[in-house]
Order: C-alpha cells, then structure tokens, then sequence
C-alpha cells in the first residue's frame, strides 16, 4: 500500500484491504490485535475523514474486533475485553488499534502501550493468527 508509514510496516504483518482501511496484524504474539489505518488521504484525525467515513471506519472497527476474537481463538486465548484506540502519538498517520485482552495477559490491567518487548509469533502460530483475522475480515 502506498502512503503508509514506514512504522506499520516494521511492526506489523498485511492482512488486506476493507472499503475504507488497510488492515494489519500487529507483531506482537501477546496479544490478539489488529490495526486498521484509513487509505486515502494523509489523514491524522477522524474528523479528517471525509463525509460518511467515519461511519464507515466504526463498520470496520467492529468487523476488526470480530477478527481479534477470531485470533484470540485461533490461539487458544480467548479474548474477554476489547481496547479500541485511535492514539497517534508516535506515528501520526491516523489509524485504529483494536486489541483483545484477558486478565491474564502481559499488561492486565494498564494499557498494553510501552509494556515489555513484542513477543514474535512462531511461525505456525502466525498462519493460525493471519487465517483467522481474513476469514472474520473476510478477506
């Protein structure tokens, strides 16, 4: 995809294309999560979106965390709570994290942010994950 920060590609595998974003599985086998990054425009804020996208961006926030439920599954950790975080504070570029949480992971509670060292995912993990997240995407 054109237009995308350097950083998503460093920290993060290709999912694909929905109407309005481009999807992401973030490297980080911790957790079940994926980031959803608008094409389009050099967007920073949802109030950048033009008329109707924002509304379209929440469908496929939604669709998202079916998708990180679906992980979460495909790796044995159910997901009990889902964060959805649009921060942007280190790569401006306007995007979405949708991210499952248990009780028992990593950062429970605080906010995964800052919090340890990716984890990478083994590569047969990988697969289930990447499998998972298109089929809920349908993708």
């Amino acid at each position: 995809m054109t237009g995308l920060d350097p950083a998503f590609l460093a920290t993060s595998h290709e999912l694909g294309e929905l109407a309005l974003c481009h999807a992401r599985l973030q490297a980080d086998a911790r957790y079940a999560w994926i980031v959803l990054i608008p094409r389009g425009g050099a967007y920073r804020e949802i109030e950048d979106l033009p008329a109707g996208a924002p509304e379209q961006l929440m469908g496929e926030i939604l669709r998202a965390g079916a998708a990180v439920r679906a992980v979460g599954q495909a790796l044995g950790r159910p997901v009990e709570k889902l964060n959805v975080g649009a921060l942007g504070n280190v790569t401006p570029q306007l995007h979405v994290h949708v991210v499952g949480r248990r009780a028992d992971d990593a950062a429970w509670p605080d906010p995964v942010w800052g919090r340890g060292q990716a984890a990478p995912y083994d590569a047969g993990a990988l697969d289930r994950a990447m499998a998972a997240a298109r089929a809920a995407l349908g993708l």
